[in-house]
Order: C-alpha cells, then structure tokens, then sequence
C-alpha cells in the first residue's frame, strides 16, 4: 500500500523571464538537474525561504540550489 501524501503540495508558476531561462537550457545534465529541484519543491513547499509581501497575493519564496563538484545538488 503507497504511502499517504502530505497535507499539500507546491504549485509553481514560471516568470516570462523564467521561461526564457528555461528555453535556453541545452544540456540534459541541466534538465535534470531542474527537474530533480521542481520535485523536491512540490513535496516540500516550505523548503525555500519566504520573500518579503503583502497578504493580498501568494507566498512567494525564493529557491536557492548549490551544486557539488560531482554535480549532485546540495540543497
């Protein structure tokens, strides 16, 4: 039997800006290494720091990865 979900999950949206970025990405090691961090984020929202807002829209936060010499990320 799969174990139960936690409470909520993430719900991304990318920039224009973002986008491009995104567009721009040619190497699968990148891809990767993208998809691993959007994946960690949808299971731990609140693994990135808060971004200073007012409480008329969402709970931006900001995602901040490091990558080791073997390219594994750090978090």
């Amino acid at each position: 039997m799969p174990a139960p979900h936690g409470p909520r999950r993430a719900r991304g949206a990318f920039s224009d800006s973002a986008a491009k970025q995104l567009d721009a990405i040619t190497s699968k090691a990148e891809l990767h290494g993208l998809d691993r961090a959007l994946v960690v984020i949808s299971v731990d929202p609140d693994v990135g720091e808060p971004l200073p807002s007012d409480s008329r829209g969402p709970q931006l936060r900001q995602y901040v990865a490091t990558w080791s010499a073997s390219g594994l990320c750090t978090g």
